[in-house]
């Protein structure tokens, strides 16, 4: 505890420790911090402790682990292929079914509402998918962590 103006104990806040062991405190709190570590032997204590955690934080270092530990692409053939195989059969089946679809709204007897309802959902996604890839086609150009790995 501190004393204010009227010579009255108050409380100190301790996280004023931290900002006057970084020299970020005003020139009151930084006078008033000095008083309070001349007064408590466990604010100094504590102070010591937080220089430190603070200078064992400092020197402390971080091995990053290798690019391939983060990849995520398939490593082996089998996985690489199997990949592939997998993107191209989803593709080629995403194409036939829109295409059956799509032929059987257009050459059959439903409503019109029934086709422009099933139209407007492929159309619509079919967009959005050429928009994202435009859109990843154009930042691929420019793009900053084109070579970071997570």
């Amino acid at each position: 505890m501190s004393e204010d103006r009227l010579g009255m104990r108050m409380p100190f806040d301790e996280e004023l420790l931290s900002g006057y062991l970084d020299g970020a405190l005003t020139q009151q709190d930084t006078q008033r911090v000095r008083v309070h570590l001349e007064e408590s032997t466990s604010a100094r204590a504590l102070l010591e402790e937080l220089r430190m955690m603070r200078e064992a934080s400092m020197s402390s270092r971080i091995e990053t682990p290798g690019d391939a530990q983060w990849s995520e692409v398939p490593k082996t053939p089998a996985s690489r292929w199997s990949k592939r195989a997998g993107f191209s059969l989803l593709l080629v089946w995403l194409t036939v079914v829109s295409g059956v679809v799509l032929w059987g709204v257009a050459t059959g007897t439903e409503a019109w509402w029934e086709k422009a309802l099933v139209f407007g959902g492929i159309a619509g996604l079919g967009l959005l998918f050429f928009s994202v890839l435009q859109d990843r086609i154009r930042t691929s150009r420019t793009d900053r962590y084109r070579g970071v790995k997570k």
